[in-house]
């Protein structure tokens, strides 16, 4: 896929979702500003590492920044469905988390995962961005609602993809 950079400040929502059977499931980030919608693809692990990730930022900023009124979310007063087209844009390869105290908006950042072909150098490759930008709020509700998602998977992840045969 050709470079781009993409910056949605500020989104209006943020989700979690799956496309396909359990055991092949699809996870996709996605967020939307206005009439814009981007959806990244994502790994199960990812997805939980960045929940807790979340989890964790948003204890922090509670704790360093005291006058912040924390609001937690209820998630069934929410639309955490993904939105149609469910199109992804890229594989994320690395995502990370930062916060803006001044305009208190928490980021997200996401990078995409390129495959090097033989004989490419791998310095001259340059991997598409995604900025998203929202209140601590929505990112709470992605937290809670993507523990859930990652939660409701088969109950042995060792399972997943592995035939079992019996013998009797």
């Amino acid at each position: 896929m050709a470079f781009s950079e993409i910056e949605l400040n500020p989104i209006d929502f943020i989700t979690l979702g799956t496309v396909g059977p359990k055991g092949r499931r699809q996870f996709n980030i996605q967020a939307g500003q206005g009439s814009q919608i981007v959806t990244l693809t994502l790994e199960k692990e990812q997805a939980r590492r960045i929940a807790e990730a979340i989890e964790e930022m948003l204890s922090d900023l509670y704790k360093r920044f005291p006058t912040l009124i924390q609001r937690r979310v209820n998630l069934k007063e929410m639309n955490m469905e993904l939105r149609d087209p469910v199109e992804p844009r890229f594989r994320i390869a690395q995502i990370g988390l930062g916060y803006d105290p001044v305009q208190d908006l928490i980021i997200m950042v996401a990078q995409e995962l390129m495959a090097i072909e033989e004989g490419e150098d791998p310095e001259l490759l340059q991997p598409s961005v995604v900025r998203l930008w929202g209140r601590r709020d929505l990112f709470d509700a992605l937290c809670q609602h993507t523990l859930e998602v990652v939660e409701a998977g088969r109950a042995d992840p060792k399972s997943n993809g592995h035939i079992i045969h019996y013998w009797t």
